[in-house]
């Protein structure tokens, strides 16, 4: 890389998933990074900048993770018209640096291979050399750069070994490899020069001098043809079947010449021991993989989570109480009383103090995602649920999305991208919002309290009531999910590929990162949809006012404020659908939780903070769950029992109360069809669950 060049230099991290590629975008990159999606599709586009050893900046793309430029999903098809300059939003990029792992060199260098063959300037990491060094491997680094034609950097990213050599070998000029050819027999070669100089003509292909391109366009095969205009599809598809009839199988044998060639690059290269002994992650994999205990391992690592929310996250969500209490204490101390010091101390403070308190245990569920992620585990959960995915017409890929969205069900509908068939990808979108997401939690963690005095249960039972809803939410979801695959979305289950990586050490650095970009996602939420929600909902819930002042003394000042409260706009709204919700327990003050949440379900918690803000003693400073546990219906009976309570929690369990998912789906599935069904499928699913389980409650005397 010429250094005196004043071009930014764009340089593009490739590799296969699991290979380390994102730990070592992150330590080069640090906070200076930005997450989006890739304009068309909802592929995950992540940039960050660097400084050279000279101080010459550098801009760093990490691309998607890969197997072959042969685009077979979304994923691979950005990586590959990247790299190809066929992307308008995205330069091509001046250099790659690909990562590897090194314990896994044979499938590594497949897709290695086909960019080095790019003709880009290149440098190759050999990542997880720890890993290798563990199986007895001996890489004779030198030898294989030289026959490569590429410079390598052996490192241990999750342990920082090797970061300087890199960032020194990528402050150099780097070249592009002539020692690569592509493996392409004589004939086929002569039938692709055709191909070439008739895509060349029509405009699809801008490079004629390449074979590559056009080798790339014809193997496409994926159904929607990412990142190919429309007008040359026809004669792409044409000029792939046309290389069939002349070669049937000719991609098989192009694989298995790349393979033959990556064999004779490791043929002296590359020594590995005669006979292979167990290494960890074999003897890991023989626990965590077995028929019975590889389930309980599961089972114990989510009932573990779910302690940790309640154990650990309570004092500092303690902590974040008091800070809203203070901060309303203080608003109140130097603000005269009028309707703007309430705006501020029960509408924003209250209604956003009352989401950010979750925050701790937000962080702690994303961090235990991070570590099976970055461990390598989340692969092994993913090979455990195939059999019982299977039973509901899936396979174990459809539950990596769905274990995502235990996060947030965005995310987990758009990594459904990576699944093939379209029938199975259509079923995993209909059932991904029924994974208890972290939007939910806050309600759960709301109610669970709620039930009974803080004093008459233990964090490992509110943690087992918390694992009984996520338990209740997956079992909705492989109910639904056998119901599609029975009915709208009839066919044959489709196999799973799944490559189990090595275990390792988790990278901390990476998943505070991670912990850091959702927690900056979910206070900009706090900041931006909810205070606007929780403002609208103040007012909701204070005008219009009545005509009598209020009264002085306690008694008489409560019941002002409880009529204050019916008469205002929420209060009738709630009134109105009273009659319709009061058969599953709930209120005309619960009402206006459930309307209010349809943006986004964690602002119940906000409503129902706003509404016992403005509906009560304002120097009462109790928690919300002791205001709720104390709150009776008319008669004096409770209102907030511990059979209401689970009726909510399983309300919001199919309950589809996120707009954010709503406008997904409908992204994702280009139309208003399936959004609009599964709004409907979900409400009603919940409100008749939420019914059964109020009534068959009363019914049995709880």
């Amino acid at each position: 890389m010429n250094e005196g060049a004043s071009k930014e230099l764009v340089i593009a991290i490739v590799g296969n998933p699991n290979c380390g590629k994102s730990t070592i975008f992150n330590a080069l990159t640090g906070l200076k990074q930005k997450v989006a999606n890739y304009p068309g599709v909802t592929v995950e586009k992540k940039e960050g900048y660097c400084f050279s050893q000279h101080g010459k900046r550098m801009r760093l793309l990490d691309l998607p993770g890969a197997y072959s430029l042969n685009a077979r999903s979304p994923d691979e098809a950005v990586v590959r018209d990247v790299l190809l300059g066929r992307r308008a939003d995205t330069p091509r990029p001046d250099a790659v640096v690909f990562v590897a792992d090194a314990s896994n060199l044979e499938r590594n260098l497949y897709l290695a291979t086909q960019v080095f063959e790019l003709g880009l300037p290149s440098l190759l990491v050999l990542n997880m050399m720890d890993v290798a060094e563990a199986k007895q491997w001996r890489l004779d680094v030198e030898k294989l750069s030289a026959r490569l034609g590429v410079p390598i950097v052996p490192m241990q990213a999750t342990a920082g070994k090797g970061l300087t050599e890199l960032k020194a070998a990528m402050s150099r000029k780097l070249v592009a490899s002539t020692q690569v050819a592509p493996p392409i027999p004589g004939e086929i070669r002569m039938a692709l020069r055709e191909i070439c100089a008739d895509l060349v003509k029509a405009g699809a292909v801008h490079d004629a001098a390449s074979l590559l391109e056009p080798l790339y366009l014809v193997s496409d095969h994926d159904p929607e043809h990412y990142g190919i205009e429309n007008a040359h599809l026809a004669r792409i598809d044409q000029a792939s079947t046309d290389l069939e009839k002349l070669f049937p199988g000719w991609e098989d044998e192009l694989a298995a010449a790349r393979y033959a060639l990556i064999e004779d690059l490791l043929k002296d290269t590359l020594r590995r021991p005669e006979r292979d002994e167990a290494t960890l992650t074999d003897k890991l994999d023989n626990v965590l993989l077995h028929p019975l205990w590889g389930g309980v391992c599961f089972v114990a690592v989510m009932v573990l989570v779910f302690y940790m929310i309640f154990s650990v996250a309570e004092g500092p969500m303690d902590a974040i109480d008091q800070l809203t209490a203070w901060l309303g204490h203080l608003v109140e101390a130097h603000m005269p009383d009028g309707d703007l010091r309430d705006l501020i101390v029960n509408g924003v403070i209250t209604g956003v103090g009352g989401i950010v308190k979750f925050l701790p245990q937000i962080l702690i569920l994303f961090c235990f995602i991070g570590l099976m992620e970055d461990t390598g585990y989340m692969a092994r959960v993913a090979f455990i649920m195939d059999k019982l995915m299977g039973r509901v017409g899936l396979n174990g890929r459809s539950f990596v999305p769905f274990f995502s969205s235990y996060a947030c069900a965005v995310p987990g509908i758009m990594a459904t991208r990576t699944i093939a068939s379209p029938k199975d990808r259509l079923i995993t979108i209909l059932i991904t919002p029924l994974a208890s997401c972290s939007a939910r939690l806050p309600v759960y963690s709301l109610m669970i309290p709620a039930m009974f005095p803080s004093s008459e249960v233990s964090a490992l039972n509110k943690a087992l009531i918390m694992l009984a809803m996520y338990a209740l939410g997956t079992g909705g979801a492989f109910f639904f999910a056998w119901l599609f695959h029975k009915t709208m979305a009839k066919g044959q289950t489709s196999l799973m590929v799944l490559e189990m990586p090595t275990y390792k050490m988790p990278a901390l650095r990476h998943i505070a990162l991670f912990m850091l970009e959702r927690a900056k996602l979910f206070l900009r939420r706090a900041g931006t949809v909810i205070l606007g929600l929780s403002i609208l909902l103040w007012a909701a819930n204070t005008y219009p006012k009545l005509d009598k002042p209020e009264p002085t003394e306690a008694a008489a000042k409560a019941a002002y404020q409880s009529t204050q409260l019916s008469h205002s706009i929420a209060g009738r709204m709630g009134h109105f659908i009273e009659p319709i919700i009061k058969p599953l327990g709930f209120d005309w003050k619960i009402g206006i939780g459930l309307v209010s949440s349809f943006a986004a379900r964690e602002v119940f918690v906000s409503t129902m903070s706003i509404i016992y803000a403005v509906d009560g003693d304002k120097e009462d400073t109790a928690p919300l769950r002791e205001k709720l546990h104390d709150d009776k219906w008319p008669d004096g009976r409770p209102i907030f029992t511990p059979l209401v309570c689970i009726s909510l929690m399983v309300f919001y369990v199919f309950a589809m109360q996120c707009l954010s998912t709503v406008a997904v789906v409908k992204r994702e599935t280009n139309g208003w069809k399936w959004p609009l069904f599964q709004i409907f499928y979900m409400t009603g699913t919940a409100y008749l669950a939420s019914l059964i389980v109020y009534q068959g409650g009363r019914f049995i005397g709880l």
